[in-house]
């Protein structure tokens, strides 16, 4: 039994949460940017690493004051994200495992995903297949045992997060791209647009996103479309193409069980056609989730301090950590 905290600063959300046995979150609190970066219609580095350092304390603080029982260990994302918002996040984590003479967990951001479909009333069990569908990664991993895994699939351009954001962009529609470009698919017609389904005949489980992207910039070109059919089209060949190389990866793999985790997890049509139209057991994390949050890190931290995969103080973040 352990009570892990967990910090995660990997972009622009400071997560700051306590979790027991690595399924039960005692307590979670994020501080979003969201207001602050849309202005530029993105994440700006800097901005981001001096508002975790100016938030980061006192999320600490909030969260310790909420929870009664002894912290066991120290979780911190080490990458990959943005070098400074990860130094800011890490060195925190370090400092306070040091004064308080606890074991350090660095944790890799995309494993830290993984864990997220851990923290639901449905937990799943290894072995199983992830599709991981964050920001700036879209990956079809294959997960042995904890932390062996194998990346059978990833993206060549853009990740799928990445193309709803800036096709978000291309139709005027706030940042971030998935919520609005969900929202505004609403009354649109999907089969409006017939948007292309990148490498979906190459046999492969490599993803393409660059090419949907300029698909909806030309469109828009042609001349005045209607957002929410654009929206909707570019909506339903997103997903498509998700679909289209989850079922291959199964059928490849043989597998049962299936993770799907990552931001662009919380998007409904995504999280209804998944459990729809798969024939494996399917496991969401809950949409609080979905997005980074110290949570799942420290889900994950539990984990690697169970098989003795601690850290050291002289970790450093890796904005290129590889899984």
């Amino acid at each position: 039994m352990s009570v892990v905290l967990g910090i995660e600063s990997s972009c622009d959300e400071t997560g700051i949460a306590i979790v027991k046995n690595g399924t039960e979150v005692l307590a979670n609190e994020i501080a979003s940017q969201i207001d602050i970066h849309k202005v530029f219609g993105g994440v700006v580095p800097e901005i981001a690493s001096r508002q975790h350092t100016k938030i980061i304390s006192q999320l600490v603080d909030q969260v310790l004051k909420s929870v009664d029982e002894p912290i066991d260990a120290i979780a911190a994302t080490q990458g990959p994200g943005l070098m400074g918002a990860l130094m800011v996040g890490l060195s925190f984590a370090k400092a306070l495992a040091y004064s308080w003479k606890l074991p350090f967990v660095p944790v890799h951001h995309i494993e830290g995903h993984l864990f997220s479909a851990f923290l639901g009333e449905k937990v799943p069990e290894f072995p199983f297949l992830a599709l991981i569908v964050s920001g700036g990664h879209t990956q079809i991993i294959q997960c042995d045992q904890a932390h062996h895994y194998r990346i059978l699939g990833t993206t060549r351009d853009d990740a799928v997060g990445e193309s709803f954001d800036k096709v978000a962009r291309l139709l005027d529609l706030p940042y971030p791209g998935g919520p609005s470009i969900q929202k505004a698919a609403v009354d649109g017609d999907p089969r409006a647009f017939d948007f292309p389904r990148a490498m979906r005949h190459k046999g492969n489980l490599e993803f393409s996103y660059s090419g949907l992207k300029t698909a909806v910039l030309y469109t828009l070109q042609e001349g005045e479309k209607d957002v929410a059919d654009v929206a909707a089209s570019f909506q339903a060949a997103a997903i498509d193409i998700l679909l289209i190389k989850i079922k291959q990866a199964i059928h490849q793999t043989s597998a049962q069980r299936l993770v799907v985790a990552g931001g662009v997890a919380a998007n409904q049509l995504l999280r209804d056609r998944i459990t729809t139209e798969l024939d494996v057991d399917v496991f969401l994390p809950p949409f609080k989730y979905c997005i980074d949050n110290g949570a799942m890190i420290a889900a994950a931290g539990h984990s690697r301090l169970e098989h003795g995969l601690t850290g050291d103080f002289s970790t450093t973040p890796n904005p290129s950590l590889s899984l």
